[in-house]
C-alpha cells in the first residue's frame, strides 16, 4: 500500500494545502480534490465507502446561476479535468490529430496558466466517428506532478509548477484505429497505461520519475479471425478497447483490473503478471471503467453481446465457469457512462438515458427510468445525490436509493462528452468548448 505523504507547495498564485486523509485501495488519497477520471477512487465517489460526510455542492445552476468561471477551452478534447492544488488540469488536441496540448487553469478565477504543446503527429490515423477525439484519455495528478496521455502519440510528465517537461515516452507502439480512450492511473510508484489497438494489445507500468518502462504485458486473448458464419471479422474494433483500469485489494494485494475485447483481466499491480481472467468471446470494444464492491467487480463486455458483468475477484487463471457471479444484458448496459457502486446498489445510465438502479449482489433491477437524452460522461455521487450529464448539456439529480426522485435538472450552453471532477464544494464541468466551475454563492 502506499504510504501518505505531505504535498509540495505551489508559487504563491496557486497555493492550496492539499490533506491526505481518506483511504482507497491502493492508497490515500485527497477528500476534497478529483486526481484523475472519476475520482480519488476511481469510481465517481466524493467519499469512501461508508464515510457520510457531505460536499455542498449547489443543487441548481444555468450559464446565469452558480457559475463562478467559465473558460474557453481551445481546440477539443473529452478527458477528465483533475483537479488539486488550486490547479485544474486538462488535455485537448486539434481536430485532426496533429498537434496535442496540457492545459493549465488556475482553479480559483479559471484563468489559463499553462498552455503547452507536447506532441506532433505528421500522419495521424482517422477517427472515422464523432464519438471519440484525439484528447479523450484523462490525465492524472499528484503533487508537483500531472502526468498527461496521449495513448501511441505520446506521454508525459509535466512540473505543476511551471508546466516544464520532466520526461516523456513517444515510442510506445499502438494502432489505435479510432483514437485513444484508455486514462492513465497511478499506482505506488507506477503510471499504468493501457494500449488497445487493431495491432498489438498490451497493459504497461513506467517508473513515474523517469518514465522508463517497469512492466509490459501483453494481452493472452485467444483471436479469432473469421465469425461463427466463417465470414472474416471487420478490421480494428474487434480487437480495440477504450477501458481505464481500476486497482483493488484482495487479500492484502494489489489487483490491477482491465477489461479488454473478449476478455477482461486481473494482474499484480507491481509486476503485472496475469492472475485470472475472464472470457466473453462475443463482445468487443469496451469503454467502461469498473466499479468495485462486496467483493464484485463490475464492468461492461463491450460491443457486439453487450452485457453488465458481476464477477468475484478471488480466482486463479481461467474463471469463466466458476467466478461470474451474474449477467444482465438489454437496454439497460452503457457502451460509455462507468457505473456507481454504493450501499450494496449499482447505478449505471445507458447512451440514450435509460438510468437504472440494480441490486449489486444479483443484479435484479430495483427501478429503470428515461432521463431524456444521450450520455457519454460518467455519472458521480455526491451528498446522497447522483448527477448524470447528458451531450445535450443537461444534468439531472437523482436522490440516491431504491426510489427514483428527480431532485434537480439544469442545463449549460454545451454538451457534456467529458466526465465531470469534484473540488470542495465545486463541480469542474467540461462541455464541448468549455469548462465551468459550479459552485453555490456564500
Amino acid at each position: 500500500m502506499r504510504m501518505p505523504y505531505l504535498p509540495k507547495m505551489f508559487p504563491t498564485q496557486w497555493i492550496c494545502i492539499v490533506l491526505l486523509a481518506l483511504p482507497c485501495a491502493h492508497g490515500l488519497a485527497a477528500a476534497t480534490d478529483w486526481p484523475e477520471f472519476r475520482g480519488p477512487w476511481g469510481n465517481g465517489l466524493t467519499a469512501a465507502p461508508g464515510d457520510k460526510s457531505t460536499v455542498g455542492l449547489p443543487l441548481h445552476w444555468s450559464e446565469t446561476e452558480n457559475v463562478k468561471w467559465k473558460t474557453a477551452i481551445p481546440f477539443q478534447g473529452w478527458s477528465t479535468p483533475v483537479v488539486l492544488g488550486g490547479q485544474v488540469w486538462l488535455t485537448t488536441a486539434t481536430t485532426d490529430g496533429h498537434d496535442f496540448y496540457a492545459v493549465g487553469v488556475d482553479a480559483a478565477t479559471g484563468e489559463i496558466r499553462f498552455n503547452e504543446k507536447l506532441f506532433h503527429a505528421d500522419n495521424p490515423e482517422p477517427l472515422g466517428n464523432d464519438v471519440n477525439g484525439y484528447a479523450s484519455p484523462s490525465p492524472v495528478i499528484e503533487p508537483g506532478r500531472v502526468y498527461v496521455h496521449f495513448g501511441s502519440y505520446g506521454t508525459a510528465c509535466l512540473d505543476t509548477a511551471n508546466g516544464a517537461v520532466v520526461w516523456e515516452r513517444r515510442d510506445l507502439p499502438c494502432r489505435h484505429y479510432r483514437g485513444p480512450g484508455s486514462s492513465a492511473i497511478l499506482f505506488e510508484d507506477l503510471l499504468v497505461l493501457t494500449f488497445d489497438g487493431v495491432d498489438i494489445q498490451y497493459v504497461t507500468a513506467l517508473d513515474k520519475k523517469t518514465g522508463k518502462t517497469v512492466w509490459k504485458t501483453d494481452r493472452t486473448t485467444a483471436w479469432q479471425d473469421f465469425d461463427e458464419q466463417g465470414q472474416p471479422k471487420r478490421e480494428g474494433d474487434f480487437r480495440k478497447s477504450f477501458t481505464t483500469p481500476l486497482i483493488v485489494d484482495v487479500g492484502g494485494k494489489p489487483l490491477l483490473i482491465s477489461p479488454g475485447s473478449w476478455a477482461a483481466y486481473a494482474y499484480d499491480a507491481r509486476t503485472g503478471k496475469e492472475i485470472w481472467k475472464v472470457r466473453y468471446p462475443t463482445a468487443f470494444s469496451p469503454a467502461v471503467r469498473p466499479v468495485f464492491g462486496n467483493g464484485l467487480i463490475f464492468f461492461v463486455t463491450g460491443q457486439g453481446t453487450s452485457e453488465l458483468w458481476a464477477v468475484r475477484v478471488d480466482g486463479q487463471g481461467d474463471v469463466t465457469d466458476t467466478h461470474v457471479a451474474w449477467k444482465v444484458g438489454g437496454r439497460i448496459v452503457p457502451d460509455e457512462p462507468s457505473p456507481v457502486f454504493l450501499d450494496d446498489l449499482l447505478y449505471v445510465v445507458s447512451n440514450d438515458g435509460l438510468a437504472t438502479c440494480l441490486e449489486a449482489a444479483t443484479g435484479t433491477s430495483v427501478w429503470s427510468e428515461r432521463l431524456g437524452g444521450n450520455y457519454m460522461a460518467s455519472p458521480i455521487h455526491a451528498d446522497g445525490q447522483l448527477f448524470f450529464f447528458s451531450s445535450q448539456g443537461k444534468t439531472t439529480i437523482l436522490k440516491a436509493g431504491r426510489t427514483y426522485e428527480v431532485l434537480a435538472t439544469n442545463k449549460l450552453e454545451s454538451g457534456f462528452m467529458a466526465s465531470p471532477a469534484i473540488a470542495g464544494k465545486a463541480l469542474f464541468l467540461r462541455t464541448k468548448t468549455h469548462l465551468y466551475r459550479v459552485e453555490a454563492k456564500e
